[in-house]
């Protein structure tokens, strides 16, 4: 008798969780955030450089693919700081329950886009 199924799981068959989603997400938003924070930092010295420096990145900045990428920083950010927070509760032993994991995964995806707007919104009031 020969057996068909494959040896491994792999795309075809396997089913997508929230703790995967959330556990590959996470690992994603971390090279964001490690790039962020190193093109910050070239943007930091660059404006060392002298005032016109300034311009050129106040300029990018305030283009639509400069909010974008602030906004998506942003997002990366909060995902990242929900995420940790849901990884430090695991870290006591809270939340391994099935239930709880998808419902603190579905907190972690939606808080960090509520989390990017409020942030949006109060960075627009001053």
């Amino acid at each position: 008798m020969k057996n068909e199924n494959p040896l491994s799981p792999h795309i075809q068959i396997y089913n997508w969780h929230i703790s995967s989603l959330v556990s590959i997400s996470h690992r994603i938003a971390g090279i964001i955030n490690l790039t962020a924070v190193t093109l910050i930092c070239f943007w930091v010295a660059y404006l060392l450089l002298g005032d016109e420096n300034y311009q050129i990145i106040y300029i990018f900045l305030n283009s639509f693919f400069g909010k974008f990428l602030i906004l998506g920083i942003v997002w990366s950010f909060s995902f990242q700081i929900l995420s940790e927070i849901r990884h430090l509760f695991w870290d006591y032993g809270i939340g391994f329950d099935l239930k709880v994991a998808n419902i603190t995964g579905l907190i972690v995806i939606f808080g960090s886009f509520i989390l990017t707007v409020l942030i949006y919104l109060v960075g627009n009031l001053f």
